[in-house]
């Protein structure tokens, strides 16, 4: 087939692929949202950080909880700033953690009627001396004072929050410094998270711990899970760092540096990594990252503050310089996120999920080529199955995608388990499948479509079961007219005038219904076609619509099952009362022209031609040559395996050259010795006749008709001669005889 035909066929097929194609495109360029795919694209997500967490304890960050055994041994919450003071003392002094961080703010001061009588009486007083001893005493009983003592000179990273609702631009409490100040970075083009205010600690206590980091996360999906944390928020023109930035700062005492990616012509800047020295934080332009989920609650040791307070933890030596984060997971208390791994986890164990990353490198990252490389592998994926799809089978079709599917899959692992990159598995599989099931849809829908159009253009001529063959290709049927060379074949029930005045309008119908159905299964079993019906007559043809190079062959075999159904309908009709039928067939292959035919007001599927019509001559001389089958010299010759007897040359009515006719004896194989002796004595006898040695040929036939009395075709040339003694055909007669009927 042409590749201008093919695409013109499939040209409604490859432009919605394609089209199925660019809507993928566009979403994943971000400007076509399509929710469902993005949601996919979570639960993707989702599926790999599940399957491939790093399912080991981390040995080197502690989770202190309050916990409900904590609560209900030191009283409900909050605890006093001296509790939370010996908390300090126990975990730096008894057990030598490296650093806390702390999932809490302290918004308020911890006040009471005796501090505000010190207060009153130190304002009313003028004695300095008074003043000063009672100042003494005031910060002797001023928790927050205390509290605040515990954490001068300790790596205490202190938690707060900030808003982000321009019409909430509540401000409290004190920030600590920026990670990193006005004039440090430039803002210009990027997409930092800005804030509108911020809730923070007390001033005593910020201004006594080492550090401080935000701890909400206002980067959550479209779905409400948390796969993202900021690690930098700007605020009044400086940036901040998140908890575990803060904390990963003071612990490894480098101050954050941003690598910024810049375009060629300076008009498009966005940051891209976060660096702590030899520690990398990849970063997505408004300095989220995506959480290195270890696995699910309890990737990090857990230990009850109770413990740390009452100083009853089993082994002593177990936290020296770890890192701790001090939070809860009390119910009622507990700051729960739904999260890939787990949809209710700790948000202390987030924040420690992050510092982890920090420390060990191992964050996921989506690179700046992400999204082009999304772009290509879709655009790769949708002209390859646009194109390919509508020439393969359903079998090759479905491995193919069955190979696709296996090598995106597989490399998108690669990537995410070797390189830690992270790229869109959802999208491209989506595709394959959305353009396998299209295809395969459109396919079968074809088809029967196809299938029904064939049924009705040649449902009436060739059996189903053809028409199911043909189906596979449609393309190649039409009822175009056009020149083919194939074999047609006639028959005809002898004397049936005859027959049919001796039998009712209803015997009669139905034994030529009894008759035809056979004969019709047997053309089509043998892959021939019905041209039509003519009473009895039956005309067939081989080599269309179905191309069959074994056209002549395959019209033989009918002919032979044809004649053996004839001399078994035989016995039936006698058994019914009804007349015994012979029946006359008629061979020839030709070039002939075949297709739909007729008038604007009825169409037949037919072929016409000489060769047509010398068929129908040959079926109409069987009855004159009394045999059952004659075809004709072209048929002999495409036919191998076969022994023929030439019956004639023949002039037939209406056609002007001559023509060798013969009738199939047996195949070869089956050829006795009896009757190889009679064919080669006939042959001889035909050659003397075309002689014009009557004496010698008369003999001959005699004595072949001695041996067949039956055959009709021995006293046919014995009856020729004595015509041609009487009256001779002269001396250049070339042996033809002219036949003036049908």
């Amino acid at each position: 087939m042409r590749l201008s035909v093919w695409i013109r066929q499939n040209y409604t097929r490859i432009i919605t692929s394609l089209l199925i194609t660019a809507l993928f495109i566009l979403n994943s360029a971000g400007r076509i949202p399509l929710p469902l795919v993005d949601r996919f694209e979570g639960v993707a997500y989702d599926t790999r950080v599940q399957l491939m967490p790093a399912q080991t304890v981390s040995d080197s960050i502690v989770i202190i909880d309050i916990d409900e055994n904590s609560l209900s041994r030191e009283g409900h919450w909050p605890w006093s700033r001296i509790k939370l003071r010996h908390l300090l003392d126990n975990l730096f002094d008894e057990y030598g953690i490296a650093l806390l961080a702390m999932d809490m703010v302290f918004a308020e001061r911890d006040s009471s009627e005796i501090l505000e009588s010190l207060d009153y009486e130190i304002a009313e007083q003028k004695d300095q001396n008074i003043i000063h001893t009672l100042s003494q005493v005031r910060n002797r009983l001023d928790t927050d004072h205390i509290f605040a003592q515990g954490l001068q000179g300790r790596p205490v990273v202190l938690g707060y929050y900030f808003n982000h609702n321009a019409s909430d631009a509540v401000i409290t409490g004190t920030l600590p410094a920026p990670a990193l100040r006005s004039g440090e970075f430039n803002t210009q083009h990027a997409n930092y998270l800005k804030a509108s205010g911020y809730g923070g600690n007390i001033d005593i206590l910020q201004g006594s711990a080492s550090g401080g980091g935000f701890f909400e996360n206002p980067v959550a999906g479209d779905d409400g899970i948390f796969r993202r944390a900021p690690m930098l928020q700007e605020y009044n023109g400086g940036l901040y760092a998140s908890l575990s930035l803060a904390a990963a700062q003071a612990f490894l005492g480098r101050n954050p540096e941003l690598l910024i990616k810049e375009s060629n012509d300076g008009t498009y800047q966005a940051i891209e990594e976060i660096h702590l020295g030899s520690h990398i934080i990849p970063v997505d332009d408004n300095a989220s990252s995506l959480i290195p989920f270890r696995g699910k609650q309890g990737s990090f040791r857990y230990v009850s503050a109770a413990d740390i307070l009452n100083k009853t933890l089993e082994d002593p030596y177990s936290l020296i310089g770890q890192i701790a984060f001090l939070g809860t997971t009390a119910p009622g208390l507990m700051d729960s996120r739904p999260t890939p791994v787990q949809n209710v986890f700790p948000g202390v164990e987030i924040h420690a999920n992050l510092l982890s990353g920090i420390l060990d490198n191992s964050f996921k990252h989506r690179p700046a080529f992400a999204n082009a490389a999304e772009i290509l592998i879709l655009l790769a994926i949708g002209l390859i199955l646009s194109i390919c799809m509508p020439a393969l089978s359903p079998i090759w079709a479905t491995l193919i995608v069955a190979i696709m599917l296996g090598g995106t899959i597989q490399g998108n692992l690669y990537l995410w388990n070797e390189q830690h990159v992270v790229l869109a598995l959802a999208q491209p599989v989506l595709l394959i499948l959305t353009l396998f099931a299209f295809n395969m849809s459109y396919g079968f829908l074809s088809a029967t479509r196809s299938k029904r159009h064939l049924g009705k253009l040649f449902g009436q001529y060739v059996p189903p079961e053809l028409v199911d063959e043909m189906s596979l290709d449609p393309s190649r049927f039409s009822v175009e007219g056009e020149r083919r060379n194939m074999t047609v074949l006639f028959s005809d029930i002898r004397n049936f005038t005859s027959i049919s005045e001796k039998l009712d309008p209803t015997e009669l119908s139905d034994m030529l219904n009894e008759y035809l159905t056979p004969m019709t299964s047997i053309i089509h079993h043998s892959h021939g076609t019905i041209d039509k019906y003519m009473g009895d007559a039956v005309m067939a043809f081989w080599g269309a619509p179905l191309q069959d190079s074994d056209h002549a062959q395959h019209a033989l075999e009918a002919a032979i099952e044809m004649q053996i159904m004839a001399e078994k309908l035989r016995k039936d009709f006698v058994k019914k009362g009804w007349p015994e039928i012979h029946i006359g067939i008629g061979l020839n292959t030709g070039p002939m022209n075949v297709g739909n035919m007729g008038s604007e007001f009825r169409m037949a599927y037919t072929i016409l031609g000489d060769a047509v019509n010398l068929g129908a001559r040959l079926e109409g001389l069987t009855k004159q040559y009394g045999v059952q089958t004659i075809l004709g010299k072209n048929t002999r010759d495409a036919i191998g395996g076969y022994v023929y007897r030439e019956l004639d040359r023949v002039r037939v009515k209406g056609k002007k050259e001559p023509v060798a006719i013969f009738e199939p004896v047996c195949k070869s194989a089956r050829l006795s010795g009896t009757d190889k002796k009679q064919l080669d004595d006939y042959a001889e006898a035909l050659t003397l006749y075309r002689a014009q040695r009557w004496d010698e040929a008369e003999s001959l036939f005699k004595q072949l008709q001695r041996a067949d009395p039956e055959r009709t075709l021995y006293r046919l040339y014995t009856g020729r001669i004595e015509e041609f003694r009487l009256n001779p055909p002269g001396e250049n007669w070339d042996g033809i005889f002219s036949h003036t009927s049908k």
